[in-house]
């Protein structure tokens, strides 16, 4: 059992902070998954999108049961003064497949989930919409596996890509079970040049982002 469990997306968000933790594997509905433990706390990084993250918070729920449950990860900024590595922990998630929320005490703001990787038009409609400062694709299916069981909820989440920044498309990427096919894609981008300048700039930010999502966690988890 764990007091605390964390529902990331990929391991290279979160990589320098379970950088030692113990690593471990267990099934769930017909699923392994690969965990990460540290004292009364436990990490699993379930994949990109809603689904995954879904599966992964209900097997590590099933599996620790913990009083909290946190979703992690990156976010894309919606509003202009957000900058690459803030830290935003929201007050309301808000799913925009069906327009749900889930309060969470202590936050500040809304994260919206939005299916797909936003564009910065988007971005600005999302803004607009519902009056978010952030957006993701994984917090509000973490936030329901909590809700449905009673769960205390809170999300943390580092901006990699600010409110104007336009992302390459990736879902073609994400394989079935939500780990991203890094190889694949960085093939596609080799033989595209015009892409490398973004790429190369998205993987700075993401480095940066995952630095100070790792250094927010760390303080959590020392309280």
């Amino acid at each position: 059992m764990s007091r605390v469990a964390i529902v990331a997306a990929l391991e290279r968000e979160v990589r320098p902070l379970v950088k030692g933790w113990r690593v471990i594997k267990k099934e769930h509905e017909g699923r392994r998954f690969r965990l990460f433990e540290k004292d009364e706390v436990v990490m699993v990084c379930g994949g990109i999108g809603s689904e995954a993250a879904r599966r992964a918070a209900e097997a590590v729920i099933s599996l620790y049961q913990p009083h909290t449950i946190y979703s992690v990860g990156f976010a894309g900024g919606l509003d202009a003064a957000l900058k690459v590595g803030d830290i935003v922990r929201p007050a309301r998630i808000v799913d925009a497949s069906d327009g749900s929320r889930v309060a969470v005490d202590g936050g500040q703001g809304v994260l919206i989930s939005f299916p797909a990787v936003a564009s910065p038009e988007q971005k600005c409609k999302l803004r607009e919409s519902y009056g978010a400062q952030a957006v993701d694709m994984e917090a509000a299916a973490v936030a329901h596996a909590a809700e449905a069981r009673g769960i205390k909820f809170a999300a943390i989440k580092a901006i990699s890509d600010q409110a104007d920044f336009e992302l390459q498309p990736t879902e073609r990427f994400v394989n079935p079970d939500g780990s991203f096919a890094e190889a694949r894609f960085a093939l596609f981008a080799a033989v595209r040049p015009w892409l490398w300048p973004k790429v190369s700039r998205l993987a700075r930010n993401s480095s940066r982002a995952s630095r100070a999502l790792c250094g927010a966690l760390a303080a959590v988890i020392r309280r």
